[in-house]
């Protein structure tokens, strides 16, 4: 087997990415002892890889497990419930999230000249050996910072993908009222957030911005927390900043409510997850 397409060589080698300053856009998560979170939200296309440990993820009707070189594919905005597992030897978990960006998206969808394929599930599982080569350009794109190099890998993949029957990946989501919502705080999560900014971003009477929540069951005091614990829950797993950092930057004055509040919505003690 050529060497470059060796499944240990390539497991290093995307593992080498933890280390990588110019990583930008990648996040390499780790834990020291098992933990799960239910209703996660994922916002946009994105892909793990699989370095050490298990994954078990579950999403309406679809539950899957993932080992080392698995490639974890989620081609649409989806809630999962997940549990990380460490390696009973080493002890760690290590995957590589690789969120599939806009521009990447976008170069897939002009390039895509043919019938849609099927839209596919919103979860699954793909060898990462399938797609080594485009995944060492990648690697070594974000290496030497060359970030249009990046882009352009990404959006192979996202074809090769396609290819696969994950078309849902080329169909540009129009997203909900909440989700919109969701995607304003998300940018500003330290602010004073009130639905009179809302309807004046949105173009909405405060009565009409009520309705339409009420009928995606929902109501913005409801979608400012959850939009910022999923910012919580981002940081905690990308960065290694202190818990009470974390709380501060989502709009916690207080860590102990941030504790509270990450806890009852996720079921996860924010501390239990290990890169903070």
């Amino acid at each position: 087997m050529n060497a470059l397409l060796h499944p240990a060589s390539l497991l290093d080698d995307m593992a080498s990415l933890a280390t990588c300053a110019r990583a930008d856009g990648y996040a390499c998560v780790t834990a020291r002892r098992e933990h799960g979170a239910s209703s996660v939200d994922i916002p946009q296309p994105q892909f793990a890889i699989l370095l050490q440990g298990r994954k078990q993820v579950a999403c309406g009707t679809q539950s899957l497990t993932f080992v080392p070189g698995d490639l974890f594919l989620i081609t649409r905005r989806c809630r999962i419930d997940v549990v990380n597992i460490p390696d009973p030897h080493s002890g760690v978990y290590l995957s590589a999230i690789v969120p599939l960006c806009s521009e990447a998206l976008a170069a897939a969808r002009v390039l895509w000249n043919e019938p849609l394929p099927e839209a596919g599930d919103a979860l699954a599982r793909l060898s990462l050996d399938d797609h080594g080569d485009t995944l060492r350009q990648w690697r070594h794109a974000l290496e030497h910072a060359r970030y249009t190099e990046a882009r352009l890998a990404l959006a192979a993949l996202v074809l090769a993908f396609c290819r696969r029957g994950h078309g849902s990946l080329l169909v540009p989501p129009e997203p909900s009222l909440g989700e919109r919502i969701r995607d304003l705080i998300a940018a500003q999560p330290e602010r004073d957030w009130q639905s009179r900014d809302f309807e004046a971003q949105l173009g909405l009477s405060g009565a009409t911005l009520r309705r339409r929540l009420a009928n995606e069951q929902a109501s913005v005091r409801e979608l400012i927390a959850e939009a910022r614990l999923a910012h919580a829950m981002n940081l905690l797993y990308t960065t290694r900043l202190p818990l009470k950092t974390v709380a501060a930057r989502v709009g916690y004055r207080s860590l102990g409510s941030f504790n509270k509040r990450f806890a009852a919505r996720y079921g996860l003690d924010p501390a239990a997850i290990g890169n903070s």
